[in-house]
């Protein structure tokens, strides 16, 4: 029989995650379908992320090509004790190039979170905001400690390999 654990208790842990992260890994196919990989500071509001990014930066033409990217979240492995279990949270998303005008909440939000000084400059480049749906994701606290959850942790269910059958496989 499999022991129990503390659902709850790595629930809190999961939203105390999600709220302490400012940047995520971003990954994506480029142009030819080949995996791509960045990074970009962020936000969050009502389920969603937003990413401020440059038109110079590569990923913005990737992401703006994209149906599907993936965000990761990763905890600083200068903490972290065993790097094979490292905390982290992978969520596949849809990105939208949602523009700069209007959104004066997101940008607020970017400007409590960040350098609101930076974020004037940013503002008068050539950055554009990009919303990113998050649908299911995949949060991961050690090993055996796997959860799908959703971004709001109202889902979270606890991720069990049956070793019996996958032997068999």
């Amino acid at each position: 029989m499999a022991k129990a654990i503390d659902l709850e208790k790595y629930k809190k842990s999961y939203l105390e995650f999600m709220e302490t992260r400012k940047g995520l890994v971003l990954s994506m196919l480029d142009g030819e379908g080949k995996p791509f990989t960045s990074c970009a500071p962020f936000v969050k509001k009502d389920g969603k992320l937003y990413i401020y990014i440059s038109q110079v930066a590569e990923h913005y033409y990737h992401m703006e090509n994209s149906e599907w990217i993936d965000a990761m979240m990763i905890a600083d492995e200068s903490t972290t004790k065993n790097p094979f279990a490292t905390e982290r949270m992978r969520m596949r998303c849809t990105p939208k190039n949602i523009g700069n005008a209007g959104h004066d909440e997101i940008f607020e939000l970017f400007n409590t979170q960040f350098d609101s000084k930076l974020l004037d400059v940013l503002r008068g480049l050539d950055f554009s905001l990009f919303e990113l749906t998050p649908s299911m994701g995949r949060y991961v606290v050690g090993f055996g400690m796997a959860f799908d959850a959703d971004i709001s942790g109202e889902v979270f269910t606890h991720v069990v390999v049956d070793k019996k059958n996958k032997a068999n496989v």
